[in-house]
This record gives structure tokens, C-alpha cells and sequence, in this order.
């Protein structure tokens, strides 16, 4: 989705914020650092991206990340219980703090061969955009306050959370947010464009399901219920549900396991199954029909063959993974925010529909909260073909870098935008 500059609107202190930034000295300087400062933001993306960091093994990279940090003078710059690094750029009053982050794991297991390789001006290497550009970018940003010298009103903590891709399931912003009732603003640095602006966040739930029998010879024992034939039951009637159009919801039984052997009546049935709706109604509306599916399926199938108890089929159900919905107004504060640090670049802004990101979290506990992109282009996200080409990549920090200033304000000049609770 996307709104046309004339249908968007602009609240005027807003507008008059960013016109005190066009025309500041040192976000002039900021601006040119970062634009300056591609080639060893480039540098070290590369070097993050080469250093392994699936989900619960991120603690290579994130001991780099915690490094550049301290070497970057930020104060109290630490790793929590959970994995996060992150330290504080102190703001000149006490005022609403902002979480700035981009997340340390990769989809990639640590034997994948995590080699960047370079082809023509494109860089190539599994991760290489998601999410190292997010943190290489990040320590630019922080690099072009100490440049300029601009020191925020409130205070901006930056840093890198873990557990953002799959089994990690947001385990490290859900830690972070629990930790830090004080923090009451986010960016999330994901993704590479520098005019798209994610305000909303697609919700998951994510089963593993297992059906569990007696089994038995597929001739001799005949009529034994068969955990395989449960699962069918479930899969056939979660197939013919037809969830909410607007928002989208979608279901996936995206796995199936079970059986040995022909000629065994299957003991064990696995189903790993996917649920995402844009709306929490929606998505809870959803989960309950599929829990009900699940546990009709083991009666059905007990009910046919005169089999109970320790006789018959059981249902395990074991939730791995919970990603709550985030609504907010496109005409939120931190949104206008976004739009106008992207205009300030001579950019065209686009809001666009929701995705699943560490923002999702925020969202969801009514902390205003954007997903915004890292600079240039890339594609072949999640597989070993990722790629990354930095034409104009300075664009993403530069674009971050006013949304920062215009949420946290400069001292003695702005305001911070961003509302208190």
C-alpha cells in the first residue's frame, strides 16, 4: 500500500521541526558524513555477515557488535540475560527514550558457509542484507552524532537484539521491552529501502502438533486407530476453513511426519502449522476453530475404531512460536515523523502493509514503533543466494538518522516528537 504525497498530512509542528533541521549546520555535516562514510559502512557489513549467528547462537557476532559499540563511546553499554547488546547515547534532559536496533541472528545454521563474495559491484553471501546492513548501518548513525557533535534531547539507546528470525520468535525485543518500561519509542533497522515505512506488524502463531497411538500390523491389528489417519482428518479440515480477507489471515500445515512403514499403523504424527492475520481478532478467531480441528481429529478417528484411553489417539499441542499483532494509525506521530525525515531527502515516502519484525512487539504494547530500511538493494533473502548491491545505500542512514532527530530531538534547538506516556 501506498499514499500519495497530497493525501498525506503533515501536523504543522512537525513541519516546523524539520524545517529547523534543513537548515542546522551539523545535521548538514551528519548527513554528509554518512554519505562519506559508505565505504566503511560497506566494511562492515561484510565483516558482520561473515561472522555465523542463527537464532540462540548469536553470541560471535553480538561480542563484535558489543566492541564497536564501546569503541564508539556509547555509555553503559552491556549485554542482558537474553543476548541483546546495547549502550546509550545520554540526551542533554530527561525525556522519552528511544530504542534504536537492528537484530544480530541470520536464518542460516553455523555450518552454512557464510563467505561474502563480490560480482560487478554486487555483494553476495547468505545474511548479507538481513540484518547486517541493518547493523552496519546502525553504527554509522551512531558514528555521525559523535562526527557532528548534536547531542539528543532525551536519551537514544542503540543496539542489537537477538532471536528475531524464526525459532527465535522475538525472544530478544520481548526481553528487552520487559526490562525497560522506560523506553517509550522504537526503530527497528531491517530491510534496505529508504522511502518504504513499516508501521504494523503481521502476528503468527506458530504449533507443533503430534498424534500419538497404540499402532500395531497394518493386517493383524486392523481397526487400531492410526495417528496418521488423525493427522489426515486434521489436515483435510483445516484445509477447508476460509479465513478473514481484510485483514489478511492465512493458514499453513507446512510440515507433515509420521508412520514407519506401510504395513505398521502408525504410532506418531507430526504437523507443524502456521497461522498470520494482520488482525489480532482475526488471528485469535482462527487459532480457536484450528485448536478445535485438532482435538476432533483424535476423536474422529477414536470414535471410528471403538478405541479410548491409553487405546486410542492423543493430541500434544506445543506452541513454538507467538508473534503479536501491531496496529497503529497512519497518521501516528512517529509515522508523520518518518514521512517527513523521508521528504527531507527529496524522497517519496510509502506506507506500506504489515510484516513480522522485531517492531511487532512494541506495537503490540501501544510503544510507538517503525521498521525502517538500511540503504540500498537487495533480494534472495533467506537463502544462499542473498544478495546486496550499496548504489545510494547511504540514503537508508541518512533517512533513520532524521527520524531519530525529529523523535528525540536535538538540545537547545527541538523538541522530541515523540509522546511521553
Amino acid at each position: 500500500m501506498s499514499k500519495a504525497k497530497n493525501a498525506y498530512q503533515i501536523d504543522k509542528e512537525i513541519e516546523t521541526v524539520y524545517s529547523h533541521l534543513s537548515s542546522h549546520p551539523n545535521v548538514k555535516k551528519s548527513l554528509a558524513f554518512l554519505e562519506a562514510d559508505q565505504t566503511n559502512t560497506l566494511h562492515e557489513q561484510i565483516e558482520l555477515a561473515q561472522i555465523s549467528a542463527p537464532p540462540f547462537q548469536e553470541e560471535t557476532r553480538a561480542r563484535a557488535l558489543m566492541n564497536k559499540l564501546e569503541e564508539l563511546g556509547l555509555e553503559e553499554v552491556q549485554q542482558d540475560s537474553e543476548g541483546n547488546v546495547f549502550g546509550r547515547l545520554r540526551g542533554e534532559r530527561k525525556g522519552p527514550t528511544l530504542f534504536v536496533s537492528a537484530h544480530i541472528d541470520s536464518v542460516f545454521s553455523m555450518e552454512t558457509d557464510v563467505t561474502v563474495t563480490e560480482k560487478d559491484g554486487i555483494y553476495y553471501g547468505p545474511g548479507i542484507t538481513d540484518d547486517a546492513r541493518g547493523l552496519a548501518a546502525l553504527l554509522s548513525i551512531v558514528r555521525a552524532f559523535n562526527h557532528s557533535g548534536i547531542k539528543p534531547e532525551a536519551d537514544i539507546i542503540f543496539g542489537g537484539t537477538v532471536g528475531e528470525e524464526g525459532p527465535g520468535d522475538l525472544r530478544g525485543v520481548k526481553a528487552f521491552f520487559n526490562d525497560h518500561p522506560e523506553v517509550e519509542g522504537f526503530i527497528s533497522i531491517d530491510a534496505v529501502s529508504p522511502t518504504a515505512i513499516v508501521y504494523k506488524g503481521t502476528g503468527s502463531y506458530r504449533y507443533e502438533i503430534t498424534y500419538t497411538g497404540p499402532g500395531g500390523h497394518s493386517f493383524g491389528a486392523f481397526g487400531t486407530p492410526s495417528a496418521v489417519h488423525a493427522a489426515g482428518r486434521a489436515i483435510s479440515a483445516i484445509s477447508d476453513l476460509t479465513p478473514a480477507v481484510d485483514p489478511k489471515t492465512t493458514f499453513n500445515v507446512g510440515v507433515v511426519q509420521g508412520g514407519t512403514i506401510p504395513t505398521a499403523i502408525a504410532e506418531e504424527a507430526k504437523l507443524f502449522i502456521d497461522i498470520r492475520s494482520n488482525g489480532k481478532k482475526e488471528l485469535d478467531q482462527l487459532d480457536s476453530r484450528i485448536q478445535v480441528i485438532l482435538q476432533e481429529a483424535a476423536e474422529m478417528e477414536n470414535r471410528k475404531t471403538g478405541h479410548y484411553g491409553d487405546a486410542g489417539i492423543r493430541v500434544d499441542i506445543n506452541k513454538l512460536g507467538d508473534r503479536p499483532v501491531g496496529v497503529q494509525d497512519d497518521q501516528a506521530r512517529v509515522v508523520q515523523t518518518a514521512w517527513a525525515a523521508t521528504e527531507q531527502l527529496g524522497l517519496v515516502p510509502t506506507l506500506e502493509d504489515a510484516l513480522s519484525t522485531d517492531a511487532n512487539l512494541p506495537i503490540s504494547i501501544g510503544v510507538p514503533a517503525l521498521t525502517l530500511g538500511a540503504g540500498g538493494d537487495g533480494g534472495g533473502y533467506h537463502s544462499l543466494d542473498e544478495w546486496f548491491d550499496p548504489t545510494n545505500a547511504h540514503l537508508g542512514p541518512q533517512r533513520v538518522f532524521l527520524t531519530i532527530l525529529g523523535l528525540s530531538g536535538i538540545s537547545k534547538m527541538t523538541l522530541p516528537l515523540l509522546p511521553e506516556k
